[in-house]
């Protein structure tokens, strides 16, 4: 048990530490910035005709879908930052959720900016609708989440780090942490099958992965709440042996829903996926507001 520890301890400390994250992100911006220009000389070439490419998704048909790329490396950046703040924070943890499903709705937006029509019947083109759903959704998503973290306090937020985590807490901390190493090679793996298959069949032969996969935002991330909510279970259910509190379990459990909504919005389009994304944070917010209300009677 003790060497199961020690490799954890030192996966954890070569993948999730802070000077392996601050190194991702200058790697990621890079990324996104060649992946940007890049997708942008494919769209070109595929305009005058140079390069003959299988588009059944529509990526090579307008330049500012080539927003889309870059964004798509900006958001696995965000999940290994949610996995970084698993062991650290549960509200930020819950809280990177939330950003993740906001910044997929407006990467949505800019793929989607090239089907718009602009006609004097906007609200009845599915196309213009589904953009106004979007743009209201992002609205009230990031208001949502600023009012998230306002009810969560730096104090709160970072409690492990601001004061020592008692024995039990401490275990519970290195479980967590063993979660998130585990986290790292699934969700590599992920993103490398749904990126190779996505090629293989979108691009290289023209065989659309539509045919199994609606929406290309689903890609990767449909799988990836999935494993989510796998994993609020499991804590869900660690955490029993470090607190009976009730609202801490309400708490908890309450977020297990609103990733699942989030889980299940993929499975729908239109004014009911915006719906349905924004009911999901909503329900974090207001849960987080009664469990704060909860402690300070208790107190």
């Amino acid at each position: 048990m003790i060497a199961k520890k020690n490799i954890f301890t030192i996966l954890h400390a070569k993948f999730l530490s802070e000077h392996t994250r601050e190194k991702g992100e200058a790697l990621v911006v890079r990324i996104a910035v060649i992946s940007f220009i890049i997708h942008l000389l494919l769209i070109a070439l595929a305009e005058l005709g140079i390069l003959n490419m299988g588009d059944a998704s529509g990526m090579l048909k307008n330049p500012i879908i080539a927003i889309y790329t870059p964004f798509s490396f900006i958001l696995i950046y965000e999940v290994y930052l949610l996995v970084y703040y698993l062991p650290r924070s549960i509200t930020r943890y819950i809280g990177k959720q939330y950003e993740i499903i906001t910044l997929i709705v407006i990467r949505r937006i800019f793929k989607d900016l090239s089907k718009l029509e602009f006609t004097p019947d906007w609200f009845f083109v599915k196309n213009d609708l589904q953009f106004t759903y979007d743009i209201a959704a992002v609205l009230v998503l990031f208001f949502l989440i600023l009012v998230f973290y306002r009810l969560n306090p730096k104090k709160v937020i970072e409690e492990g780090e601001v004061r020592p985590p008692s024995p039990e807490m401490a275990k519970f901390i290195e479980t967590k942490k063993a979660i998130a190493t585990c986290l790292v090679p699934i969700f590599v793996v992920l993103a490398a099958y749904n990126f190779g298959r996505w090629t293989y069949e979108n691009i290289l032969f023209g065989n659309s992965v539509v045919g199994t996969i609606k929406d290309t935002n689903k890609i990767f991330f449909d799988e990836f709440f999935t494993v989510l909510i796998l994993i609020d279970v499991l804590l869900l259910l660690i955490s029993f042996l470090h607190t009976d509190e009730f609202n801490k379990v309400i708490r908890n459990s309450s977020f297990i829903i609103s990733t699942i909504l989030i889980k299940l919005s993929f499975s729908i389009e239109g004014g009911l996926n915006a719906i349905l994304t924004v009911v999901a944070v909503l329900i974090g917010v207001i849960v987080v507001a009664i469990h704060n209300q909860y402690d300070k009677l208790r107190q």
